[in-house]
């Protein structure tokens, strides 16, 4: 018999999983240190955690586990539509976390000899989606500070160009994106029949961020998708729950696609519960602001970093004046129980970036005291 990479597909022979923050598992192996013992600042979630609101409602919600969930997340797409004005329902698709969609977003759209746009650096998910469906991406390289130039952007909307992804907040740069520029791009790939799949999975981060989603731009923009997850401000990282926005046609074609009990009903009452907890999402957002001006000032000290200024809740730096690469000073933090994001995977980078997540005053100065201790 013929070996199992002989039988498989062409295009999932060379997949590999994509590196990401949190990986809790293999850095308490390499460490010799227990899961409890390491402080993340690999993955740029709710300090927080999720609410006790939302504690409660899941532990009510443990009744329902002998009984199939809602295949189609009825309530909470009707929570979510009434959350944002000027959509409906129909205008909504519920996922095992946002990463089912970006998955689910290429393979329902990509077509043979399709290509995809995608900015570099940004999230490695884009990428392997589009691998998956064993068709190719094509970089554009972001400008000066990591700033996103529209004009680069239409310019390789070219050939059999079908799909651009963004993240808003960008992945890992914390580097936010004016609507206009937005608007300049998803218009010019409307004229060229391109969708947009605009990640805005970190925006609640960033202050005032309602006034720089996309989200009302979907009636006049067919071609645009925005996703949003309930993972990163809500906390519920570990009951793998996101959702997307955007035209009826488009959400048709997606909520048709998807597997049937795509979410479970742990994660679908914890959301419908988080999605209304106002009083947890004021106070995150207020030690998020908080926190991260303190964590700038702290690591503004050491002269051998460079900072990009954050707008989400995470901080990206340059560190080659330290002498170190970054999978280096990952090594060294990992040794006193400290995990950050080595960057050097992402596409368009070296391997002197790293990016580390806003956590709370006592975390944070852990941090910068373990930092100080290595690098001086």
């Amino acid at each position: 018999m013929k070996t199992a990479l002989d039988l498989a597909k062409e295009n999932f022979r060379n997949l590999r999983p994509c590196a990401h923050g949190a990986d809790f598992l293999e850095a308490a192996d390499k460490s010799g240190l227990k899961r409890e013992q390491i402080l993340d600042f690999s993955s740029s979630v709710n300090p927080l955690g999720a609410s006790s609101k939302v504690l409660e409602a899941v532990e009510d919600a443990f009744c329902q586990i002998p009984s199939y969930p809602d295949s189609s997340s009825t309530a909470l797409r009707d929570a979510i539509a009434k959350h944002y004005s000027g959509i409906s329902r129909d205008n909504v698709v519920i996922g095992n976390g946002s990463t089912e969609l970006i998955y689910l977003f290429a393979e329902a759209f990509m077509r043979k000899d399709d290509v995809a746009i995608v900015p570099a650096p940004s999230f490695g998910e884009y990428e392997n989606a589009v691998k998956k469906t064993g068709e190719k991406v094509r970089y554009v390289k972001l400008g000066k500070d990591f700033q996103v130039n529209p004009t680069n952007f239409v310019r390789a909307m070219t050939g059999k160009a079908k799909i651009v992804y963004f993240c808003n907040p960008n992945n890992p740069t914390s580097v936010l994106t004016s609507p206009e520029k937005l608007t300049e791009i998803i218009g010019k790939a409307l004229a060229k029949d391109i969708l947009v799949f605009l990640d805005e999975d970190f925006l609640e981060f960033v202050e005032n961020g309602e006034k720089y989603s996309m989200i009302s731009m979907v009636k006049e923009f067919p071609n645009l998708f925005v996703l949003k997850s309930f993972t990163k401000i809500y906390g519920l990282t570990g009951l793998r729950i996101g959702y997307g926005i955007g035209s009826e046609e488009v959400i048709s074609i997606l909520c048709n696609a998807k597997i049937p009990w795509n979410v479970n009903c742990l994660a679908q009452s914890a959301a419908l519960v988080a999605l209304d907890d106002e009083e947890h999402l004021k106070k995150t957002l207020r030690l998020v602001k908080e926190e991260k001006a303190f964590l700038v000032r702290q690591l503004e000290k050491f002269k051998v970093f460079k900072l990009y200024p954050p707008d989400a809740n995470f901080i990206f730096m340059d560190i080659r004046k330290s002498g170190l690469t970054a999978a280096q000073l990952k090594e060294k933090m990992l040794s006193c129980g400290i995990l950050i994001r080595d960057c050097s995977s992402f596409a368009g980078l070296d391997e002197f970036f790293v990016r580390v997540a806003v956590k709370t005053r006592r975390e944070n100065e852990k941090l910068s005291a373990v930092l100080k201790e290595i690098v001086g």
